[in-house]
């Protein structure tokens, strides 16, 4: 019995650290999914100076995690560690998509596969802010640009057909991001109509005045 309960000390000791190291990823998690947020709502505002300063706060954070959790691949691969994950990816490709630059792959980002995918889904699914906002502005081509990119995307992930327990759930988000699109065609088709409707009738105004 003497070994018994040196075996169980043991084994508390490892449970005690986990739980610690949990406790703090836990609260580490939700600051990092905090700066992500709002460096996607600094970019929506045009502020990209204040967006990628806080997407390197995110990054420092996320490297600092990871570090912490490399002894412990099960709470790596754990759900808060895998949305936080996510959401970095999704405010990397969220700003790289709209400033039209190359979006980072899941190496750089040192993200799972399936945290990569279920991200760029989600920044594709933000981008309709974007695009909305435009056409609010009159800026239909590059609203056109931002739905395309959507587009893209979704072509991308859809290809992805296997069990949520190997995607982490990737289904459920390109279904939505399926009704995304279909939304913001619909939305930018009506712009795009009204628009040639007050051409037409300013082209119409200008010949009787001519008359």
């Amino acid at each position: 019995m003497e070994r018994l309960e040196n075996i169980g000390d043991r084994i508390r000791d490892d449970f005690e650290t986990r739980n610690g190291v949990r406790d703090n990823v836990l609260h580490r998690t939700r600051e990092l999914i905090r700066l992500c947020g709002n460096a996607i709502r600094a970019s929506h505002r045009d502020e990209w100076e204040e967006a990628e300063a806080l997407l390197s706060d995110a990054d420092r954070l996320a490297g600092s995690i990871l570090e912490v959790l490399e002894p412990y691949p099960d709470l790596r691969h754990a759900g808060y560690t895998r949305d936080a994950m996510k959401e970095l990816v999704e405010a990397h490709t969220t700003l790289a998509l709209v400033q039209g630059v190359d979006v980072p792959g899941p190496e750089e980002l040192n993200v799972t596969y399936p945290s990569y995918l279920n991200g760029i889904c989600e920044a594709a699914s933000e981008l309709r802010r974007r695009s909305l906002d435009e056409m609010r502005r009159g800026d239909l081509n590059e609203a056109e640009r931002l739905l395309g990119i959507m587009d893209d995307v979704y072509d991308v992930v859809n290809t992805f057909d296997f069990p949520n327990a190997i995607t982490g759930g990737l289904r459920h988000r390109v279904d939505q991001l399926r009704g995304v699109l279909e939304r913001t065609r619909g939305d930018l088709t009506s712009s795009l109509r009204q628009d040639q409707l007050i051409q037409a009738l300013q082209e119409f105004e200008e010949r009787v005045g001519e008359s």
